[in-house]
């Protein structure tokens, strides 16, 4: 049994991690008679003033630059720092205050503060008085459950006082409210869970066929010419030059040019603009992992400092590509191999969510306001940086996202109003002149949605293989049941594709490689996407 001086060294340490989970520990140890509550409470009070009075030092020693880091982004964005700042120097002390008790606000104003060398005395005053009110608060309020409430679940009690104080907080203004209404919105309307909780089904009815075709990774072989089929981290240049041998693919293709982020950080705005004319190329530019999925680091670089600043934290191999104006859809094919002509499995309309200026209203405000675009607060804001604070003249439009990605918050619609046969046909005759892919999704980029069903004028912005997803399931005509439903046969497909092409000697990918390509993705991701 540790002596109590031990256990409060401890408790010291560990606010240090994380202030509110330490608070409750040393009110469960209290209660418990493992420490006393007033040692308890002394000890995560020092914890907490000392980690507070770190931070302002973090700020203001290092300054922003600590803040570009990636030990420290894993933590916080420089948005929040930046938006701290910006309260700090508005609201001042009150600011200081208020973020003890506001999680999320403490660690970006705490720096903020640092960054703009607030009187030391008086930061170190107002979070001493701050701290000595909600430690008490916090560990008390778990010492109390625990010793003077009664029944079996007095922590169950503790933890749900301190969850009732927490979701007061949260609620505790207009913005605050809107956030948590967003919040709840994305629990019920499934087409924002998270992939994780979404795709359990799949992976399910994937297991399935993997029993029915006895090979639970048959569906690899679905496209030899892509490595695993496309399943993950596959490099778009190399799929890009593969489309490139079949002479249909030549007038939809757009120019790009892979580069080194490294070559690039040093260089001014003027030899920026050398290289990309150098190149064929001219702003707006996309900026992409050759090897990313669902959007993950695409960025539109609009200007040189935009491109430099996209390139700045990323690593591997990057993908600068013409940028292609007009309407987004994605088209899925599938051919099965012996068959004279393939067919689109499905088509999905990308729209672009944009608020209407009042005149009165930021940017922010607006989405807020939006029942939808509120579910994808933390998106779109981190997509529009400084316009945030901006207020739109009445009736302007902006558009809070270019990028046609689920995740990144576009919209996606069934797009069977522009499938004909023109269109079937043209897909057709670019699949079929490249050598080994039977199944996966385009993404087009095409003037108006009359000329993609004449099946012309579209330009393709990437093809994926395997792992493709038929995003027409996010329309909001669809119930989870039709979406499981779809996903079940694009499954079913690419199963029955690869077992055909198996018999006929293409290669499967085992479990140990797919592990192995997945955990490669992630060691990228890791490098090339501050947290």
């Amino acid at each position: 049994m540790l002596d109590p001086a031990t256990i409060a060294a401890l408790l010291f340490l560990a606010t240090f991690v994380t202030e509110d989970a330490a608070c409750v520990v040393a009110g469960s140890l209290a209660a418990g008679g493992a420490i006393g509550l007033e040692l308890a409470i002394a000890a995560c009070f020092g914890g907490i003033f000392v980690s507070d009075l770190g931070l302002y030092f973090i700020g203001r020693v290092s300054g922003r630059a600590a803040a570009r880091s990636k030990l420290f982004r894993r933590f916080v964005s420089p948005r929040a720092v930046e938006r701290g700042a910006r309260w700090l120097e508005q609201s001042g002390p009150a600011a200081i205050f208020v973020s003890r008790f506001a999680s999320g606000l403490r660690l970006p104003t705490y720096v903020a503060a640092g960054f703009l060398r607030v009187s030391l005395p008086k930061f170190a005053f107002y979070f001493f008085v701050a701290a000595a009110i909600w430690t008490p608060l916090l560990v008390g309020s778990v010492y109390f459950t625990q010793t003077e409430l009664p029944g079996a679940h007095v922590l169950a009690g503790g933890l749900l006082l301190l969850g009732s104080v927490r979701i007061g907080l949260a609620l505790s203004s207009r913005k605050r409210r809107k956030k948590f209404a967003g919040s709840l919105i994305r629990v019920y309307r499934w087409e924002f869970w998270p992939v994780q909780i979404f795709y359990v089904p799949v992976v399910i009815y994937v297991l399935l066929l993997g029993i029915r075709f006895r090979s639970l990774t048959v569906f690899t072989a679905a496209n030899p010419a892509i490595p695993g089929g496309g399943f993950v981290g596959e490099s778009k240049d190399s799929i890009y030059r593969g489309l490139s041998e079949s002479s249909a693919a030549g007038p939809h293709l757009l120019h790009y040019v892979v580069v080194d982020p490294l070559d690039f950080r040093d260089r001014d705005a003027d030899r920026l603009i050398q290289f990309v004319s150098s190149e064929g190329l001219r702003f707006p530019l996309v900026v992409k992992p050759d090897a990313g999925e669902r959007g993950k680091g695409v960025t539109i670089a609009h200007t040189p400092e935009h491109l430099r600043e996209a390139l700045r934290e990323t690593a591997g191999p990057q993908i600068l590509q013409e940028f292609a104006d007009g309407d987004e859809f994605s088209v899925f094919y599938y051919r099965f191999p012996g068959d004279a002509k393939g067919r689109i499995f499905s088509v999905t309309e990308k729209l672009f969510p944009e608020v209407t200026g009042d005149g009165v209203s930021s940017v922010e405000e607006l989405i807020l306001n939006d029942p939808r675009a509120v579910c994808m607060y933390s998106a779109y804001l981190a997509n529009i940086g400084n316009e945030a604070d901006r207020v739109p003249s009445e009736g302007e439009r902006v558009r809070l996202i270019e990028i046609g990605t689920h995740a990144r918050g576009a919209v996606f619609n069934d797009g069977d109003r522009v499938l004909t046969a023109e269109l079937e046909n043209a897909i057709d005759e670019i699949c079929r002149g490249y050598d080994g892919f039977y199944f996966g999704r385009f993404d087009l980029r095409v003037p108006t949605a009359g000329d993609l069903s004449q099946g012309k004028g579209f330009k393709i912005v990437e093809l994926n293989g395997v792992t493709s997803e038929s995003t027409n399931i996010y329309d909001r005509g669809y119930s989870l049941v039709d979406a499981y439903r779809i996903l079940f046969r694009q499954w079913a497909i690419a199963f029955e594709i690869g077992n055909i092409n198996r018999r006929n000697g293409a290669r499967t990918y085992s479990v140990p490689e797919l592990l192995s390509m997945f955990l490669l993705r992630g060691r990228l991701d890791a490098t090339e996407e501050p947290a």
